[in-house]
């Protein structure tokens, strides 16, 4: 009988734990039983939906909001603590730009959201920007990174501004700020002012293109800190 349940498990998709969830199950009914059942079935596969997006998001490390320090982070009016930890913003697709020196934790929060999306059953994809025009260098590495970015809630462009791109860089950047443009939110990291992403863009009306798509929705967070790496250097 367990090898019949196992072949009828597999055939209707449902999760390898289910042999070892039924006979944990107290009930008084039937109905009591598939409905506990049926509950811990959707939890099980909520969690491994939760780990597969949290494995395909890209991070390079993993990074929470506990304890995270926002003492020198000047916050916009429209959008306090409260509201972005609870990732309202996602509902408004709207964007952060976090503006700051480098190492003043603007990645960290980044990611730390990121994640905290994917607790809330979203999908987020980081990308460094370096990383991401040169994946799209091949069409075929382009085609795989746009159907990923188009199925997610929350893109993340992190290093923005930190090295100079090429002209087919810069196009597909923009190609990937336009396909989010009010259907999803992005949170771009940033030492730049908007004054000066022509000189890593290199290319004034595309400039103004991106800019104006990226801030139209967009809380400013300006990171007003000295290095965080560098404060707690074991060289300091």
């Amino acid at each position: 009988m367990r090898a019949q349940i196992e072949v009828l498990q597999k055939k209707l998709r449902l999760s390898k734990q289910l042999l070892e969830i039924y006979p944990l199950i107290e009930a008084d009914t039937h109905e009591k039983f598939l409905l506990t059942l049926l509950e811990k079935l959707s939890e099980e596969r909520s969690e491994r939906t939760k780990l597969r997006n949290l494995k395909n998001a890209g991070f390079d490390t993993i990074k929470s909001l506990n304890g995270y320090d926002y003492s020198q982070i000047h916050f916009p009016d429209r959008l306090d603590k409260e509201r972005l930890e609870s990732l309202a913003f996602l509902e408004d697709k709207e964007n952060l730009i976090l503006y700051g020196g480098v190492g003043t934790g603007k990645t960290h929060l980044a990611v730390a959201l990121g994640i905290q999306a994917i607790h809330q059953g979203k999908k987020v994809m980081f990308y460094r920007i370096q990383n991401l025009v040169n994946t799209m260098e091949s069409d075929v590495q382009r085609q795989k990174v746009i159907k990923k970015v188009e199925a997610a809630d929350l893109v993340i462009l992190d290093e923005w501004g930190y090295l100079p791109l090429h002209q087919d860089g810069a196009r597909n950047l923009f190609d990937i700020v336009s396909r989010c443009y009010e259907k999803k939110s992005l949170i771009v990291t940033t030492n730049m002012e908007f004054g000066r992403w022509k000189s890593f863009l290199f290319d004034e009306r595309l400039t103004a293109a991106i800019v104006d798509r990226l801030v139209h929705h967009s809380h400013m967070f300006v990171f007003a800190g000295e290095s965080y790496r560098l404060s707690h250097s074991l060289m300091k």
